[in-house]
């Protein structure tokens, strides 16, 4: 069936993706973004399509419209440290007011709704790998509580509305993603590793190197997002990433020889309260969903490098 479809934070490195993953299956999309991180230039393609509208418009602010939308993924926030820390309570408003706002606009249209949580709920984990049931461990006063806060408080907000209003709640908890379209001055480890492989600049590792995380490629991301919206009944939370779990030291040394780049690794401090592993149980989408990733790091990374090399 195709739908009318809202995406918030649509110009952003994932909404850019699913906003052509939508156009792609029939539907028509009504991207918003206020640009604090997104970029026209990633939606150039969806530009040109006629099922296409894009609103700058900043979700900390009521959204009003006449459209009738059935369904809205709600992606808009900052996603890395760099960003999410530039200003931190412009982070957290974004967080829960946008998620307040979209949640009322979808009480109001009777649409269902998607919220776009993170794998930063579970914080620095004591559970290894991370499942659903996981309560996590956040410190809620340091410098990445911003964004982790936000993100539960968001979640929070999702099941109250579901509860008290009937609204139709989806939360997935994005695990580690990367693909064509992130930033450069993005700040996150795949991003900064090819970026600095690529120019020769000495590849940046914060720690010993010996903190892991687990790499999902966008499309499998995509994918997964949009078989969750429709799946009846199923409310999540629900894990997505790619439990293919990699040392820092061993991405960077695979980087390196992708890019066939001669860039020294060096290490430097870790920041505060970033997690030392970071693993899916993603149980719970196979057996809901029936999904799981498909592109595996080393085909990924050559798609990504790809793109860099273009960019960079």
């Amino acid at each position: 069936m195709k739908q009318t479809i809202l995406v918030t934070g649509g110009a952003g490195f994932i909404g850019s993706h699913l906003c052509e993953a939508l156009l792609t299956a029939g539907h028509t999309v009504v991207c918003v973004d206020n640009l604090f991180c997104g970029s026209k230039k990633n939606i150039v393609t969806c530009l040109k399509n006629k099922n296409f509208t894009f609103i700058k418009h900043d979700v900390r602010e009521p959204f009003v419209t006449k459209i009738k939308f059935t369904r809205i993924y709600n992606l808009a926030c900052p996603a890395s440290p760099v960003n999410y820390q530039k200003d931190p309570v412009a982070t957290i408003e974004t967080s829960f007011l946008g998620m307040h706002n979209m949640l009322k606009l979808a009480q109001k249209t009777g649409a269902r709704v998607l919220q776009a949580s993170t794998s930063e709920i579970y914080g620095d984990p004591l559970e290894h790998p991370q499942r659903e049931t996981y309560w996590g461990n956040v410190n809620p006063i340091g410098i990445r509580a911003c964004y982790d806060e936000g993100k539960r408080a968001a979640e929070t907000l999702c099941f109250d509305y579901h509860r008290e209003k009937k609204v139709e709640i989806r939360v997935v908890r994005i695990f580690n993603t990367y693909g064509p379209r992130m930033a450069v001055n993005d700040g996150r480890v795949v991003s900064n590793f090819i970026v600095q492989a690529l120019r020769g600049a000495p590849i940046t590792i914060y720690g010993a190197g010996d903190q892991t995380r687990s790499f999902q490629y966008v499309d499998d991301l995509v994918r997964g997002m949009m078989l969750f919206m429709e799946k009846a009944r199923v409310t999540g939370p629900v894990n997505m990433g790619n439990p293919n779990e990699f040392t820092m030291k061993q991405l960077a040394e695979k980087v390196v020889k992708l890019t066939s780049s001669k860039s020294a690794i060096t290490f430097r401090a870790l920041p505060g309260d970033d997690p030392k592993r970071r693993k899916p149980d993603i149980s719970v989408a196979k057996k809901m969903l029936g999904w799981e990733p498909k592109v595996m790091v080393d085909e990924g990374l050559v798609k990504t490098i790809a793109y860099f090399k273009k960019v960079v």
